[in-house]
């Protein structure tokens, strides 16, 4: 855990006391997410033959919708709690939110964009998906610096041990208690699925392919990896069987693979 990267003592500036200020790890992490997602998707783009600025353009306002969506989601799930203490809504300027309000907010904004600029949906969305998921997969990295998202109590062997109480008092980590790396887990399951992604885009047999793949994988996998997680207030339904994003991620996966073939038919393309 190192949720603090940089901090600057505080100094005077004609007579003026400023600082300190702290850079934290989760933020300049979630910088350079994003950097590398648009420096991926503008590559994607141009090897499509589509117009890479227009591209980069949706990924910044796919960017500010996922925050914002991620935000809306977390109040939601929350919502007892953030009733019960409206002063604490402040407190989501520095969470990142549920990541599936963030995936659901950009995708609407991604679909209205696309349509109003005339880029054509399918193709687009198989050029952003692979910046999508490796900006999760650093994202997450970011999660593990900052102690949040953590996993369930654990006597693996490559169990963590967090001991840094400024990020107990940020986000409540639990201190000295071995859990499950959650945050470790799901970052190597979306470089994975990165990886797989980048394979599939030139082999790809129809437009849409990378993107619904993408979304049946990264669903299965945070499916699974959410019975890992430790955190509180994860949301319960059906019987308090599946958390929030269980429920979300289940009614994804049978999205994307009932899409899957009806968009290769769609496309004059039969099944082999």
């Amino acid at each position: 855990m190192f949720p603090r990267l940089l901090t600057v003592p505080a100094f005077e500036v004609m007579g003026r006391s400023l600082g300190p200020f702290t850079l934290h790890t989760y933020g300049f992490l979630l910088a350079i997410a994003f950097l590398v997602g648009l420096w991926v998707a503008s590559r994607q783009a141009r090897r499509a033959g589509l117009d890479a600025s227009r591209v980069t353009d949706l990924a910044v306002w796919v960017l500010i919708a996922g925050l914002i969506g991620a935000k809306l989601l977390l109040v939601i799930v929350d919502w007892r709690y953030f009733a019960a203490s409206p002063h604490q809504l402040s407190s989501i300027i520095q969470s990142g939110g549920v990541f599936y309000g963030g995936l659901i907010g950009g995708a609407l904004v991604a679909w209205w964009y696309a349509r109003r600029h005339a880029l054509p949906g399918w193709r687009t969305a198989d050029v952003l998906a692979p910046g999508v998921v490796v900006g999760q997969a650093i994202g997450r990295l970011g999660c593990f610096a900052a102690g949040c998202c953590w996993g369930k109590s654990s006597s693996v062997p490559w169990a963590v041990t967090f001991t840094d109480v400024y990020a107990a008092r940020a986000v409540g980590t639990p201190m000295d208690t071995p859990l499950h790396p959650s945050q470790l887990y799901e970052s190597l399951a979306t470089f994975l699925i990165f990886a797989f992604l980048l394979w599939l885009a030139p082999r790809k047999s129809f437009h849409g392919q990378v993107a619904l793949s993408y979304v049946a994988l990264y669903s299965a996998a945070r499916f699974a990896l959410e019975f890992l997680r430790g955190d509180p207030d994860r949301g319960s339904w059906l019987g308090g069987v599946v958390s929030t994003s269980q429920l979300i991620a289940l009614v994804l996966l049978f999205g994307a693979a009932l899409l899957l073939p009806r968009v290769r038919r769609s496309q004059g393309i039969a099944a082999a």
